[in-house]
C-alpha cells in the first residue's frame, strides 16, 4: 500500500480539516491508485454544514421542470443549501426567482407546496400583507387593491408618512434563475458565471434531443436515509448491476455500456444499444423522438448533473432525479418521468407510461435499499475509505473530485475523455 494510502486520517477528523487539501490525498491520485472520500464527509453534520455553503451555495443546482413555470405566476418553492427559493415568471415571461422571506420581517411568503403565487398574480404575505409583483418589486405595505383593509381604516395602515421609506428599496431579494432544455436552474451566488459554463459541452451532445420541448408526464417521491452523494455515485457507475439491477441488466447490459463526458460539470456513461423490454419491463413502450441520427436513435444517455441531479434521455423518454440534501444521512429525492410531444402520439400511451413509472419505480427502489446499506456502514468507525476500481468507478473519481475542488475552494470544470464515447470492455 502507498504512503498516501497508509497515512489515511483517523476518525473523527476535526472539522476545521474539511477545507485542507491534505486531506484528500488519497481521493486525489489517478483513478487506478485512488481511495474513496473519507467516511465523515458521508456522515459527519460537520462537513455537511460546510458543503451546504462550499458545494450547493456556489455554482448552479437543477431544482425542476420548466413546464412547472410555464406561464406567468406558476411558481416552484425549492430549497437550496437550505434556504427557500420561489420560482416563477413574470408577466413578459421571464424566468424569476427570489428568496422566500418578506422584507418586512422575514415571514415566509410562500409554502412548499405553491403553484401559483396567488390572487392577482401577486406573492402576498401572510403575515402583514406586504405585496410583492412577479419581477419582485414590493407594490403595496399594504394599501394595495385587494389588501382587504377594512373599509373606512385605510389611514391607519398608511405608511406614506414613514420617514426614509420608499418601498423601491425592499422588493424581494433575487436568486440567479437560468434554463437548459426542460431543466431550471439556480445560483445562490450573487454575481454567478454563466450557466452554460458549468454544462460544458453537455447541451451539444444531447441537442438532436431537443429537450426544451419534453413534458413531465409522472412524478414520485422518495425519502432515503443516506447521503446525497451517495445516491449519484450510485447513479453513476454500473459495477454494481448484475447483483443489484437483475431487471435493468437484461435491458441495460453490462458490456454495452461506456464512458460518456466530455468537458462540464457532470459525469456521464450510456447504453449503446438499449436492448428491448424483458418480461420483467424496460423502456420500451413510447414511440421515439423525430429525428434522432446516429447513436441518439438508439443509446440511453445517463448523466449526473454536479452536483446533485441524475438525468437519464433515452430515445423516447427522459428521466430526472432531483437529490435534496436534508442531513448528513437524509435525501429526500424528487422524480420526474418526462416525453416530448412525438413519443406521446401513441394510441397507448398511457399504459406506456404507466410501464415505464413501474419499471424506474422498481430501479429506484433497488438502489435506494442498497445506498441506505452503504450509508449504514460508514457509520462503522473501523471503515476509513476503499480503493476505487478504475474500469468502473472513473465517473465517482471525477465526481468526488469536484466536491473537494469546492470544499477547498478551487473553480474548476473537469476536461472531457479524448473518445467521445470510450469502451470499458475489451471488443469480443
Amino acid at each position: 500500500m502507498s504512503d498516501v494510502h497508509a497515512s489515511l486520517p483517523a476518525r473523527p477528523v476535526d472539522p476545521a480539516a474539511f477545507t485542507d487539501e491534505s486531506l484528500y490525498a488519497a481521493t486525489r491520485l489517478p483513478v487506478e491508485l485512488a481511495s474513496t472520500l473519507l467516511p465523515d464527509a458521508y456522515t459527519t453534520p460537520e462537513f455537511f454544514a460546510l458543503e451546504r455553503e462550499k458545494v450547493f451555495a456556489t455554482g448552479w443546482v437543477a431544482v425542476g421542470c420548466t413546464a412547472d413555470v410555464a406561464r406567468p405566476g406558476d411558481c416552484v418553492v425549492v430549497e437550496v443549501a437550505g434556504r427557500s427559493v420561489i420560482v416563477t415568471r413574470d408577466r413578459e415571461g421571464a424566468l424569476r426567482a427570489f428568496h422566500n422571506v418578506c422584507r418586512h420581517r422575514a415571514t415566509t411568503l410562500l409554502t412548499a407546496d405553491a403553484r401559483h403565487v396567488g390572487r392577482g398574480g401577486r406573492i402576498r404575505c401572510p403575515y402583514h400583507a406586504w405585496a410583492y409583483d412577479l419581477d419582485g418589486a414590493c407594490l403595496g405595505t399594504p394599501l394595495f387593491e385587494g389588501s382587504d383593509v377594512p373599509a373606512g381604516q385605510e389611514p391607519v395602515f398608511d405608511t406614506a408618512p414613514a420617514r426614509a421609506f420608499d418601498r423601491a428599496d425592499h422588493g424581494l431579494l433575487p436568486v440567479a434563475v437560468e434554463s437548459w432544455g426542460f431543466l431550471v436552474f439556480v445560483s445562490l451566488e450573487p454575481e454567478p458565471g454563466p450557466l452554460s459554463a458549468q454544462l460544458g459541452d453537455l447541451p451539444r451532445r444531447l441537442a438532436g434531443y431537443r429537450l426544451e420541448g419534453w413534458l413531465p408526464q409522472r412524478r414520485g417521491r422518495y425519502d432515503v436515509a443516506a447521503n446525497h452523494k451517495l445516491v449519484g455515485e450510485n447513479f453513476m457507475e454500473y459495477y454494481h448491476l448484475p447483483w443489484v439491477h437483475p431487471e435493468l441488466s437484461q435491458v441495460s447490459r453490462f458490456s454495452d455500456h461506456y464512458r460518456w463526458q466530455g468537458s462540464g460539470m457532470y459525469t456521464g456513461m450510456c447504453t449503446t444499444p438499449v436492448s428491448r423490454n424483458s418480461d420483467a419491463g424496460g423502456w420500451d413502450g413510447l414511440n421515439p423522438v423525430h429525428g434522432l441520427a446516429g447513436r441518439d436513435a438508439d443509446s440511453g444517455r445517463f448523466v449526473w448533473l454536479f452536483p446533485s441531479t441524475a438525468l437519464v434521455v433515452l430515445p423516447n423518454h427522459a428521466f430526472v432525479l432531483f437529490a435534496q440534501p436534508v442531513a448528513p444521512n437524509r435525501t429526500v429525492e424528487t422524480t420526474v418521468l418526462l416525453a416530448h410531444p412525438d413519443s406521446l402520439d401513441h394510441p397507448d400511451r398511457e399504459a406506456g407510461l404507466d410501464r415505464l413509472e413501474k419499471f424506474w419505480d422498481l430501479v429506484n427502489r433497488q438502489d435506494v435499499e442498497i445506498v441506505e446499506r452503504v450509508q449504514q456502514g460508514l457509520a462503522n468507525p473501523a471503515y476509513r475509505g476503499g480503493r476505487m476500481c478504475f474500469r468502473f468507478e472513473e465517473p465517482l473519481h471525477r465526481f468526488q473530485n469536484m466536491v473537494v475542488d469546492r470544499m477547498v475552494g478551487l473553480r474548476r470544470v473537469p476536461a472531457g475523455d479524448p473518445a467521445a464515447m470510450a469502451r470499458m470492455f475489451p471488443d469480443p
